[in-house]
């Protein structure tokens, strides 16, 4: 059973336990995706990647993992995403491997694969810059490099390198955006020494550099429309940052947390809340205009390392989804209606 903790702020109710919590992936669960948005008669899934090297594809009406994917060596798996459709699965493993997967009619075959040669834990972050087209930036082999590539092709794009002597160190978090269909990709990455930097893929250049962070930084999310940004790290602190007209970053606010260590930020398609993964086994909801605290959701008993949002179409369909090192992925309806 789940404890009740009430948020700093007033509340009405306490937060609810979870809806429901998936059990069975047997590992540390790393990396969450949702495909919720299809046509009837899709099923509502969830993808899940294990420290064990599984991923699970969870169907959410009947609870259960409907399929279990093995094509990261029993490395552990740590991002996916699909690609315009639930068929075509990308994910990323610390077998150094970017795997494109076919899961059409029941099929469960990688069609291809990239090799970062990268030996960190830094998700890549994919982009669709055009019908089928998508950009994908991945923390390279030289220890400070981000590379982008063109998928399908796997064509190279960029080599990001940052000046002489700016000692970033790893890249840690990254973040592919554009301001709308058809502008500049640009690229923000979360560095080891605790700064965030935007980059201008068609220059490979840097636009503008802000320390964030004492420590390194552990995960990023940002809001394009409000060009405004959130980060986590190892410390008691978010970082909110923004984005003015001449492309340059600036701390917004901060924001202290009661425990260390974020492991993930996400915020929900709408741009109305986000939610964080802590160290310390909890979730936490905050409104994302003030960065109002609006719930703390407590049930896992080991640190969480992922959290997603659902692309439910309907509102009121949402979920909330966090994979933790308890191996259990709890699946939480928080604030719908919002």
């Amino acid at each position: 059973m789940s404890k009740v903790l009430t948020a700093p702020c007033s509340m009405a109710l306490p937060p609810p336990d979870p809806q429901f919590v998936l059990r069975g992936t047997g590992a540390a669960v790393h990396a969450l995706h949702f495909s919720c948005g299809g046509q009837e008669p899709d099923v509502p899934v969830l993808f899940s990647g294990s420290e064990n090297g599984f991923i699970h594809v969870w169907n959410l009406e009947t609870h259960r993992a409907d399929t279990a994917l093995d094509g990261h060596g029993r490395k552990s798996v740590y991002r996916m995403e699909t690609m315009g459709s639930r068929n075509r699965l990308l994910s990323q493993g610390r077998d150094q491997r970017i795997c494109l997967w076919d899961l059409a009619e029941g099929r469960t075959s990688v069609t291809d694969s990239v090799f970062t040669e990268n030996v960190g834990f830094c998700r890549c972050s994919l982009l669709e810059v055009a019908e089928g087209r998508w950009l994908m930036a991945t923390a390279a082999r030289a220890l400070e490099e981000v590379q982008v590539l063109e998928l399908p092709s796997k064509t190279s794009v960029c080599t990001l390198k940052p000046e002489v002597g700016a000692k970033l160190g790893m890249p840690m978090c990254l973040k592919l955006w554009q301001l709308n269909c058809g502008s500049q990709p640009l690229l923000l990455a979360g560095y080891e020494d605790g700064s965030v930097v935007l980059w201008n893929l068609s220059m490979g250049k840097a636009l503008s550099q802000l320390v964030c962070h004492q420590e390194p930084v552990m995960s990023l999310d940002f809001d394009s429309e409000k060009a405004k940004g959130i980060s986590g790290s190892s410390e008691k602190v978010l970082s909110i940052w923004s984005l003015n007209e001449q492309q340059n970053l600036q701390v917004y606010k901060t924001h202290k947390l009661v425990n260390a260590g974020i492991s993930d930020i996400t915020i929900r398609p709408d741009k109305k809340i986000l939610a964080t993964a802590g160290w310390d086994h909890r979730i936490r909801i905050f409104g994302w205009r003030k960065l109002k605290p609006l719930a703390v959701l407590d049930y896992h008993t080991a640190t969480i390392h992922c959290v997603r949002f659902s692309d439910h179409k309907n509102p009121s369909g949402r979920l909330l989804a966090a994979g933790s090192k308890d191996h259990r992925i709890s699946i939480w309806s928080i604030y719908t209606q919002t």
